[in-house]
């Protein structure tokens, strides 16, 4: 029988193929990905991620339908994005790309 990956699979094995990129459980459950210590988002399944954005950044993602705001601080710079199939791993992974390139650009 041929296991078919999860999404969760599918985004771990991308995002530890990216230099400095880790994984570690997430203090609210699921998995957090750190780029050399600083969390650059985290998934809860298969079906949600998080990731702390600037808020300027985190408006303009709202704005152009990217994102929604975070599911429990609506209010601050984090994003929520619903996974809602593996179609859409691309879509989360250029979300991880963005804060991989700012995070990493800020720790140069």
């Amino acid at each position: 029988m041929v296991h078919k990956q999860t999404i969760r699979e599918l985004l771990e094995r991308e995002l530890l193929s990216w230099e400095g990129v880790s994984v570690h459980p997430h203090r609210f459950g699921g998995i957090e990905f750190q780029y050399l210590g600083k969390e650059l988002g985290h998934l809860h399944g298969d079906s949600m991620a998080d990731m702390p954005f600037p808020k300027q950044r985190r408006d303009e993602l709202v704005a152009d339908g990217r994102v929604q705001p975070h599911h429990m601080y609506p209010e601050s710079g984090w994003v929520t994005f619903y996974i809602r199939g593996a179609e859409e791993v691309p879509r989360v992974l250029e979300l991880f790309q963005m804060q991989y390139e700012r995070i990493r650009n800020k720790t140069k």
